[in-house]
């Protein structure tokens, strides 16, 4: 139902999924885009996707948006690849904005735990 409109903002995801490394990130959509292409909601659209090891680890199964979002990613090469070395949370608010963050451990913290343990 909305893979098409995500499959739109694949490029600019992509680029912010390298960029969390860096920092979280944020994404403005545009809300039309979504209310044409399903039952618009008063309260707007709201989810958050897990990516560990490479796969889904939360259950989005309620929401479509979410789930076509998932299928759109795990089927490109490059998040693929993104998803092999890192992990990532990726939410949608009810603004419509997309926030991507890198939920890796850093090295140095993986280090400081392991000096402390």
């Amino acid at each position: 139902m909305y893979t098409h409109i995500w499959l739109k903002y694949l490029p600019i995801l992509r680029i912010l999924m390298k960029k969390s490394a860096a920092g979280d990130q944020m994404l403005n959509l545009n809300r039309p885009d979504f209310e044409k292409a399903g039952v618009a909601r008063k309260a707007g659209y709201k989810f958050t996707i897990e990516f560990t090891n490479g796969k889904v680890a939360n259950v989005i199964s309620t929401s479509q948006l979410a789930m076509d979002l998932a299928t759109v990613m795990l089927e490109d090469a490059t998040c693929k690849t993104l998803f092999a070395t890192n992990n990532y949370a990726i939410s949608l608010n009810t603004k419509f904005q997309v926030s991507i963050k890198n939920c890796t451990p850093q090295p140095e913290a993986l280090a400081l735990e392991e000096t402390t343990a």
